[in-house]
């Protein structure tokens, strides 16, 4: 599903911070995580727990101009699973799952947070603190 939030000029604005501060660039891949920190929270109070080994897969990765909500991997390979259901790895095992093309837990709350507007305040926010950390006023 391709359906990011895209912020035109974040890519200048992450250099150009960096020729002010070599620092900022971090505090802007730190707000980054913050944003999406919110979706990560949402997501795993939605979800079912037997071990917590799901819910503490959902982790933000990020870079000075993104930032990425991934799931799963090695120490959840049920997770797929348990958000879209399906059949599971070997038929019958686990107990399938009524698939759910646009998953249950994290997909949903993406889309409830972007389409609330809770991201544009979040993520003007979080650029508003960059900025001022680089000892710029704004109004």
């Amino acid at each position: 599903m391709s359906d990011a939030v895209k912020i035109t000029g974040l890519t200048k604005f992450s250099k150009g911070i960096k020729e002010i501060d070599d620092s900022l660039p971090k505090t802007l891949r730190l707000a980054l995580n913050g944003v999406a920190d919110v979706v990560i929270v949402a997501a795993r109070a939605k979800m079912p727990s037997r071990t917590g080994k799901a819910k503490s897969s959902i982790k933000a990765t990020s870079g000075q101009d993104r930032v990425k909500v991934r799931a799963g991997g090695r120490k959840a390979p049920h997770y797929p699973w348990l958000d879209y259901g399906g059949e599971g790895r070997i038929k019958g095992r686990p107990t399938p799952r009524p698939f759910i093309k646009g998953g249950r837990y994290l997909y949903p709350v993406y889309f409830a947070k972007r389409d609330s507007g809770e991201f544009l305040e979040l993520m003007t926010t979080a650029l508003l603190d960059v900025v001022r950390a680089a000892g710029i006023e704004v109004d």
